[in-house]
């Protein structure tokens, strides 16, 4: 044996599956923190006495039937086997998945009457995650708080402060990252996980005849012999699924191998479990419906559950929150929001970013809600709508996928496709049942999501549109610069443009005004794809023109952060152009809105886009521009 090659020792894991194995672990905290707390208040909401059914062995049973038969159907079937098969060059979540259907159907006619519905969809869907994204945070916290009035009800008091205090500082610490507290993400949750099993484990011991609800006639017979009620008590049953999206969503931080393996080992029997305990328990003791979950810790360690489940709802709020600095990121890349700041919290992984505006709307919008509805209980009616349409967005822009990319039979797809699509559609309208008891406040901001989304997207078209009437073409104007050169400067300047083929109106602010131009030119327009990610070998697209002028394209997906500076240093490797850091000029235009271009939307659309165009970041933060060497200047569109 090679003195120098160690044997591996008893036991060891070879390389790949401890690699396997971890991103396994980080997908257990990060991907299942939100459904990993539904068992704090979903079984609970389910038993509750204002739904009108009486607590009897048979009611009990179907409960955990119907609950069983959700995880089973619309996390396990619909999202762990079909919905993580659609990977966008390794990237998941609406937007994602809503990009994929585009190009799925392609740009021909036929293609292009697909285009519209799937536009909506996706924007409707993301827009519902924000609705989602302020309520988990709050009930999940508010939720874990509440085990303190079991272990003594002088504790009721401190609930509320107890739950503003942590989330005010789960929002004040977003700023440093979630890279260092994510590396304690996975033993936590799988900490949790294992005591909701153990939990379960010992009243189902106690009583084994729950497992009877694994038989899907509980279910179809709770539902028959209350027929008055089942829409209202799957409304409460859907709270256990809540979070399902989320599998799809952070696919491409830890692959789907990963995610599909966290969820058979470890998730989905931990929550079988514990669902199924906490039923045990209200069978032999229907008293424990107060609060069957910490009904079954043992006195002596309620405050340490408290503790764990603080601990776990923190982690389930993160991945909330990241969720929507993603989401808000992908959308400014992808057109359907003004620039933003953004700050990168990783120089390892790019998908660790943080806003700013965001986190702090979010922030309000949480403390707003803690305050309001005071108890879980009462937030359970706010909960679920917003997350059952994404999930009718989701399932049918996978049948698109399905159908015109991976071109599976049409019939299966279709009796797949509706048999899903029933499932949600029955949640939905279960869960809109709620919307005059809160269900209405995440329609509302979902509603006002997508009015942003749409306005800030017509406008910019339009306004495009109207820039077109004094637009000069580039190459002829630097035929024209050759002819009759101005006096050149040392240096190279880059300005940035929307439009390649045109001269940038700061280009010829800068001629007009100082009379020079530099000795190199480069016409720069930055590109977003409708893919994650570009291939390198695509990311450039240079083309010389007369007078040392270069017309350039930059393509980057919307995933990944368009960097002008390294973007100019691909330029000079790919093309030899000596753009020194140093010597380098950055002009940007900063664009006074005329009148004319925006006259085709209403006025309270009008009056939208203009406050949005206002309070836009400036591209010198977006792109990433050197402060010190940035050129803004100003311009007013035409007028019509």
């Amino acid at each position: 044996m090679n003195a120098l090659t160690l044997p591996p020792q008893p036991g060891a894991l070879p390389a790949g599956q401890r690699l396997q194995a971890g991103l396994m672990l980080a997908a257990l905290g990060v991907v299942y923190g939100d459904i990993g707390t539904s068992p704090l208040y979903a079984f609970k909401e389910t038993l509750s006495p204002a739904h009108g059914v009486a607590l009897t062995p048979a009611a009990v049973l179907g409960l955990l039937s119907l609950i069983f038969w959700a995880l089973t159907i619309v996390v396990t079937l619909k999202y762990v086997l079909l919905v993580l098969r659609a990977d966008h060059d390794g990237e998941g979540g609406i937007l994602a998945l809503q990009a994929l259907a585009r190009h799925a159907v392609g740009g021909a006619s036929a293609g292009r009457r697909w285009r519209l519905p799937i536009g909506a969809l996706g924007l409707t869907g993301a827009a519902m995650f924000y609705g989602d994204s302020l309520i988990t945070p709050a009930i999940s916290v508010l939720s874990a708080m509440e085990g303190l009035t079991v272990a003594t009800p002088a504790f009721e008091r401190f609930v509320l402060p107890l739950a503003i205090g942590l989330l005010f500082g789960l929002f004040a610490v977003q700023r440093y990252g979630t890279g260092l507290v994510g590396k304690i993400f996975g033993p936590v949750m799988l900490l949790w996980f294992g005591t909701l099993a153990w939990l379960g484990l010992q009243q189902i011991a106690q009583a084994p005849q729950v497992l009877q609800a694994i038989n899907p006639m509980w279910a179809v017979q709770f539902l028959a012999e209350h027929p008055a009620k089942s829409l209202v008590v799957l409304g409460a049953v859907f709270l256990s699924v809540t979070g399902g999206e989320a599998l799809y969503a952070d696919m491409g931080h830890f692959g789907a191998r990963a995610i599909r393996q966290a969820w058979f080992l470890i998730a989905l029997p931990a929550l079988v479990l514990n669902y199924f305990g906490q039923g045990a328990l209200v069978l032999r003791d229907p008293s424990a419906i107060d609060n069957p979950f910490f009904r079954l810790v043992p006195s002596w360690a309620i405050v340490p559950m408290v503790v764990l489940a603080a601990a776990a709802t923190v982690i389930a709020s993160q991945a909330v929150i990241s969720g929507a600095f993603s989401l808000t990121a992908q959308a400014m890349r992808m057109g359907y929001l003004p620039r933003l700041r953004i700050v990168q919290t990783s120089g390892d992984a790019m998908g660790q970013v943080y806003l700013p505006a965001v986190n702090w709307l979010l922030m309000a919008g949480v403390l707003a809600l803690v305050l309001g509805f005071k108890t879980s209980g009462a937030m359970s009616a706010a909960y679920g709508i917003a997350v059952a349409l994404t999930m009718v967005s989701t399932t049918a822009l996978a049948a698109v996928v399905a159908l015109k990319l991976w071109r599976w039979n049409p019939v299966l797809v279709g009796v797949g496709a509706a048999a899903l699509l029933a499932v949600d559609l029955m949640f939905a309208v279960a869960n809109s049942l709620k919307i005059a008891d809160g269900g209405w406040l995440p329609l509302v901001v979902a509603a006002v999501v997508l009015l942003v989304f749409t306005t800030w997207a017509r406008g910019r078209n339009l306004n495009r549109q109207a820039a077109q009437a004094g637009r000069v073409e580039l190459a002829p104007f630097a035929q024209a610069l050759a002819a009759q050169p101005p006096h050149r400067v040392r240096g190279t300047a880059v300005f940035l443009t929307s439009d390649a083929g045109a001269v940038p109106h700061a280009l010829l602010h800068n001629l007009k005004h100082n009379q020079v131009l530099h000795e190199r030119v480069v016409v720069l327009q930055v590109e977003a794809a409708d893919t994650p990610r570009v291939d390198p070998a695509d990311r450039v697209q240079a083309q010389a023109l007369a007078a040392g002028i270069w017309q350039v394209v930059f393509r980057h997906g919307f995933m990944e952060r368009p960097d002008v500076p390294e973007f100019m240093k691909l330029l000079s490797y790919r093309h030899g152009i000596a753009a020194q850091a140093m010597a380098t000029s950055y002009f940007t235009s900063r664009e006074t809105l005329g009148t004319g271009g925006l006259a085709q939307m209403g006025r309270v659309r009008q009056m939208l886009f203009t406050w949005l165009h206002r309070n836009a970041g400036r591209a010198s933060d977006y792109f990433g521009l050197p402060a010190g060497r940035v050129v803004e200047l100003g311009r007013r569109p035409a007028t019509t």
